[in-house]
């Protein structure tokens, strides 16, 4: 069983006890690890003790907080630190604790804030917005890029797009209407792209906070459950290329919403993000979406290096290096003659 599942299993666990306050508070664990996903990061077995012990009532958010950075340190000091994991971890616990305050700022501010919040000590530009103009290949674009807005632009784009949420009225709207509007607010704030790192984590913490201050319930879980399928629709919502007859829409982004806020099920599959809904893509039971994007580029280049796997796939490069470990540790995968010189192999 992936550690994913294990800890999804162990914190569904808590959900279903009944003991006061285990549901909420587990409920928002298994949101913010499910957030890492997102940057195909993958928490501690660590974090996991320490978020039982939270759930558990044994210390509070504050504590476990302070455990993470005490346990982060000493393997510091060790030489030990596997940053992916630590970044996770640390991450998870804000995240944690963030949905579970009952405060809320709806504001660019409040924004930058809840990013600042999140990756202090994580990243060196934590609540600042980026400097420069950034481009991100897309898997489900087929290696383009959505356009960004320019980093010029970012204080005054914010502002805008906050001051029109503020003055829009939900009085008399159907449930449709409401996911249409929640959809394209939501898909402008993130196509801004604020933030260097961390812009869709912070997306998502940000919006489960104002669904929140609507009075909306939000099965919150479903970040956990769907993290990529939230990103990827964020994309599908914000690219177009007419010429080839693809237009942005924001019908994946409603159906997340709708079972996000009316617990419907819609089949959110990340394959039919696809702007290619029909490409081949390699077969494997036992394999996230991006593992089985990674398998398809290595089957058509075994000498592919991750770097060039990174930019094929839109997939970070650090992402590529765990989903090829996990690969040859699930005996898909093997590394023959080396890392400079090598190729890889598919197993059966």
């Amino acid at each position: 069983m992936s550690r994913k599942k294990n800890s999804e299993n162990e914190l569904n666990k808590y959900a279903r006890s009944g003991e006061p306050g285990y549901r909420e508070k587990s409920l928002a664990w298994k949101t913010a690890i499910g957030l890492q996903d997102v940057d195909g990061l993958k928490t501690s077995e660590y974090l996991l003790a320490t978020a039982k012990d939270h759930i558990e009532g044994k210390i509070d958010i504050a504590a476990a907080q302070d455990r993470l950075r005490s346990y982060y340190q000493e393997k510091a000091e060790k030489g030990q630190v596997d940053e992916n994991a630590k970044e996770a971890d640390l991450v998870s616990a804000r995240i944690a604790e963030i949905i579970s305050e009952k405060t809320f700022r709806f504001s660019p501010s409040g924004l930058k804030a809840i990013h600042k919040r999140l990756f202090s000590g994580v990243f060196d530009h934590a609540g600042s917005f980026r400097k420069y103009n950034i481009t991100k290949k897309e898997w489900v674009l087929k290696g383009k890029s959505v356009l960004y807005s320019s980093y010029e632009s970012i204080p005054e784009t914010l502002e805008y797009d906050f001051n029109n949420e503020k003055s829009f009225s939900y009085a008399g709207l159907s449930k449709k209407d409401i996911i249409k509007h929640l959809a394209d607010f939501t898909s402008n704030i993130w196509q801004i792209h604020p933030f260097c790192e961390g812009n869709t984590r912070t997306t998502a913490t940000f919006i489960l906070k104002y669904l929140r201050s609507l009075g909306l319930k939000a099965k919150s879980e479903l970040f956990a459950e769907n993290s990529w399928y939230f990103r990827n629709a964020l994309v599908r919502a914000n690219y177009n290329d007419l010429a080839n007859g693809i237009r942005e829409t924001t019908v994946f982004l409603e159906a997340f919403f709708d079972d996000l806020l009316n617990d419907a099920a819609h089949p959110l599959k990340n394959r039919d993000l696809h702007i290619d809904a029909k490409s081949a893509i390699s077969k494997c039971k036992n394999c996230t979406l991006k593992e089985q994007a990674v398998l398809e580029e290595i089957k058509k280049d075994p000498s592919v290096t991750q770097k060039a796997l990174a930019q094929i796939t839109g997939i970070s490069e650090r992402s590529v290096k765990a989903i090829t470990v996990a690969l040859q540790q699930k005996g898909l995968l093997k590394r023959q003659n080396g890392k400079r010189r090598g190729k890889w192999e598919l197993l059966d």
